[in-house]
């Protein structure tokens, strides 16, 4: 076996090396949590979606509230005295009358609403204002899931980019000790050398600002989680590379601007605008309630010298009230609620073309993703290729040492960015569905599904 063909099967060694490095992740184990573990730890303990699920909850009693203006109001009062009276009368020929007695008065009221518009739409608002807090709940809902499947994947890239810092470093080591030795025999001059050491160097760099890059995207995580982040199960060789289904972006578009969460959200928001301003201008309307009231009145002795009495007073009736004139209040009010009528209706076609465009992004961000994970892959193999022949080149003196960086350097730029286009594609996929609404925890079972597990 000749010297050059040993030097290629170290080299071929090394590699394989690599990749196997960068499958199990740079210090993590080769199983661990997968996407769907990390999101139920995030569920229970993010607090973004923690104050989500209270807003919620809080929103649930706008309904009884709204109710209430509906239904009969009751009251009981009661008050005692005592009383010290003293008259003194002008006439001398009358007796002056100094007298102290009791008096205890007990009430009870009720008042139904018969006409009373403004608390109608009060009660229509309760019900459109749940409707907007269930949007925005999934809407948090999806949000979770993709800040967690962003962080997750983030952590994996981090992971791998250490681990191909790391191959890269002990590459360019072998080659900077084969230049030494080759400058050394008079095989090759200083400057393949000083080539080698300065990508050497810059490859220490590297890994240094992988490793920090690293703790960082782990910190994120574990904000999320709120503990320590776990093992991360890696991502499996064999990725499923699905296409939108149905495979027309228009229909996803048209889902979009229909279901997105964002958007019904927007569209109780306009709802609510519209009854703002029916409740505001049923202040112009007259109201009517029916009431009854029972009252008792006890009276000690000594009444104007005479015996005490009881009062017990029984009232049923209805009663009308016409508002004239406010000042001009409720119609500024008006005017400012049509306003603000005028608003949501542009926030709402705001939310709808901000949710076409995301569905569009992400529809390609798909497809094309597909694209670059089967371009990136042929790309791997002719690097591989090309470093392959830049070694045995160099053996016979047709490549330089330089040669040998340069496609060493492309090699590893290519395990990278392949590894960077699969998890934008697995991001895309899940922020495709969030864009139409229909992104939930499932999901992320699938997603699971593409990653190593024991």
């Amino acid at each position: 076996m000749t010297r050059s063909t040993i030097r290629v099967l170290k080299h071929n060694s090394i590699l394989v090396a690599v990749a196997l490095a960068i499958g199990a992740g740079a210090g993590a184990p080769a199983f661990g949590a997968d996407l769907l573990e990390i999101f139920r730890l995030a569920k229970s303990s993010d607090a973004v979606y923690g104050s989500a699920r209270a807003a919620w909850a809080a929103a649930q009693e706008k309904l009884p509230q709204g109710r209430s203006g509906l239904l009969p109001s009751a009251s009981i009062s009661a008050s005692t005295q005592h009383n010290d009276r003293s008259i003194n009368f002008r006439d001398p020929a009358t007796v002056d009358n100094n007298t102290r007695f009791n008096s205890n008065v007990l009430s009870l009221s009720i008042t139904q609403p018969i006409f009373r518009r403004q608390n109608t739409v009060v009660y229509e608002q309760a019900k459109t204002q749940l409707e907007q807090a269930d949007a925005v709940l999934a809407l948090s809902a999806q949000d979770l899931i993709t800040r967690v499947s962003q962080a997750y994947l983030d952590v994996l890239l981090a992971q791998d980019n250490v681990a191909l810092a790391g191959a890269q470093k002990t590459a360019i080591a072998e080659q900077l000790a084969q230049a030494k030795i080759s400058f050394e025999v008079g095989t090759a001059t200083i400057t393949d050398t000083h080539e080698a050491q300065a990508r050497y160097d810059l490859s220490v760099s590297q890994e240094i600002a992988a490793r920090s890059d690293l703790e960082i995207k782990t910190r994120a995580l574990e904000q999320l989680i709120g503990r320590a982040a776990p093992g991360l199960a890696p991502l499996s060789p064999a990725l499923k590379l699905l296409s939108p289904e149905p495979a027309a972006m228009d229909k996803w578009v048209e889902e979009a601007r229909n279901n997105n969460h964002q958007v019904r959200a927007a569209q109780s928001g306009a709802t609510l605008a519209t009854q703002e301003v029916e409740r505001n201008r049923a202040g112009h309307y007259p109201t009517l309630d029916a009431f009854a009231t029972w009252s008792e009145n006890r009276t000690g002795a000594g009444t104007f010298g005479g015996a005490g009495n009881d009062i017990n007073n029984k009232i049923i009736g209805l009663q009308l009230a016409v508002p004239i004139y406010q000042g001009g209040l409720v119609s500024s009010r008006v005017r400012e609620a049509m306003a603000n009528e005028d608003k949501a209706r542009q926030d709402l076609e705001n939310a709808r073309r901000t949710a076409e465009l995301n569905a569009r992004q992400n529809y390609l961000g798909v497809t094309s993703g597909i694209a670059q994970v089967k371009a990136l892959e042929a790309a791997l193999t002719s690097s591989q290729s090309a470093l392959d022949s830049s070694r045995l080149g160099r053996e016979v003196g047709v490549r330089t040492q330089v040669d040998v960086l340069n496609a060493q350097q492309q090699l590893f730029s290519a395990r990278r960015d392949l590894a960077q286009a699969k998890y934008n594609y697995i991001l895309s996929t899940l922020r495709l569905k969030a864009a139409v609404g229909r992104l939930a925890e499932e999901d992320l079972a699938g997603v699971s599904a593409w990653l190593e597990r024991k």
